[in-house]
C-alpha cells in the first residue's frame, strides 16, 4: 500500500516538472524588447557658440586712403560693426577712416554672441605738391629745360632710336601740362635746293607731331612749320654743324 502511494507521488511530481519546463521553453521563445537609448529633450540641447573674425588691410594708412575690412563668422544670425551697422555674416567692405579707428564687430546667435576687433592707424597725409607751372606761368626758359629738340640723320625724317627717347620725354612733359600749346619747326642743313629742304623740314616736323600724338598729346595743341635751310643754328661748313641744323625744334605757341 505504501509502495503504490509513493509511485503516485512520483508521477505527480514528474508531471508538474514537465509542465514547468514547457512553460519555461515557451516563454524563452519570445524576443526581449530592446532597451531604447535615452534622449535629451530638445529644449535641453545647447546651441553652438558663435565665432567671429575681423581684419583690416592695410592696418596703417595715410589720411584719405581706403582700408578693406574683412570678416567671417559662424553660428551667427545677426552681425553688426560699430559705425557701419548690420552686415552679412561674412564679407568685405571698403572704408576711409579720417582718424585712427578701432572697428568692433558683434556676432549674435542662439548660442550667445562673439566679438572681434581690428585697429586702423591713420597717419597725417603728405603736404600738397607744389603746382606745376601752367601755360599762364610757363616761360620759354622753363619750357626748354623740359622739352628738347629732336635730331635727324642726313636726308631723313625718320625718328631714330636716340630721337625716340627724346620724343618720349617731351610727350610726358606736354601731357602733364595739358594746356600748353607748341609749334614744331622743321629744319635742314644747307645742302640741297630750297624747295627740297622745305619739303624735308615739313616731313620732319610732322613726324615729331605724329609721335607726340601717339604718346597721348592732343593734336589740337600742336602746329608745324618748315624753315627748310633757312634760320640755321650753325653756319660752319662741317658735318658737326650740319647735324645741329637737322632738327625739329619746339617753341611755345603763345
Amino acid at each position: 500500500m505504501k509502495s503504490d502511494t509513493f509511485q503516485i507521488l512520483v508521477k505527480k511530481n514528474l508531471v508538474a516538472l514537465t509542465l514547468l519546463l514547457a512553460v519555461l521553453a515557451v516563454s524563452g521563445c519570445h524576443k526581449k524588447k530592446p532597451i531604447e537609448p535615452e534622449t535629451t529633450p530638445p529644449e535641453m540641447v545647447q546651441a553652438p557658440q558663435p565665432v567671429a573674425e575681423l581684419s583690416a588691410s592695410p592696418a596703417t594708412v595715410m589720411a584719405g586712403d581706403q582700408v578693406v575690412l574683412s570678416w567671417r563668422t559662424s553660428n551667427a544670425t545677426d552681425v553688426s560693426i560699430d559705425g557701419i551697422g548690420a552686415v552679412p555674416t561674412s564679407g568685405t567692405k571698403s572704408v576711409t577712416p579720417g582718424e585712427s579707428t578701432k572697428y568692433h564687430l558683434v556676432a549674435r546667435g542662439e548660442g550667445g554672441q562673439a566679438e572681434a576687433t581690428a585697429t586702423v592707424t591713420v597717419t597725417p597725409g603728405l603736404s600738397a605738391p607744389t603746382p606745376q607751372p601752367t601755360e599762364s606761368t610757363l616761360d620759354d626758359t622753363i619750357f626748354h629745360q623740359n622739352v628738347a629738340d629732336v635730331f635727324f640723320d642726313y636726308d631723313s625724317y625718320d625718328i631714330n632710336e636716340n630721337s625716340a627717347a627724346i620724343v618720349t620725354r617731351d610727350a610726358a612733359y606736354l601731357v602733364s601740362h595739358s594746356q600748353a600749346k607748341v609749334v614744331i619747326g622743321g629744319y635742314c642743313d644747307e645742302r640741297g635746293s630750297d624747295e627740297y629742304n622745305l619739303a624735308l623740314g615739313e616731313k620732319r616736323a610732322d613726324a615729331v607731331k605724329q609721335a607726340l600724338i601717339s604718346a597721348g598729346v592732343s593734336p589740337d595743341r600742336i602746329r608745324t612749320i618748315s624753315y627748310g635751310k633757312e634760320k640755321p643754328y650753325c653756319n660752319e661748313n662741317s658735318e658737326t654743324c650740319w647735324s645741329q641744323n637737322r632738327r625739329a625744334s619746339f617753341t611755345l605757341d603763345k
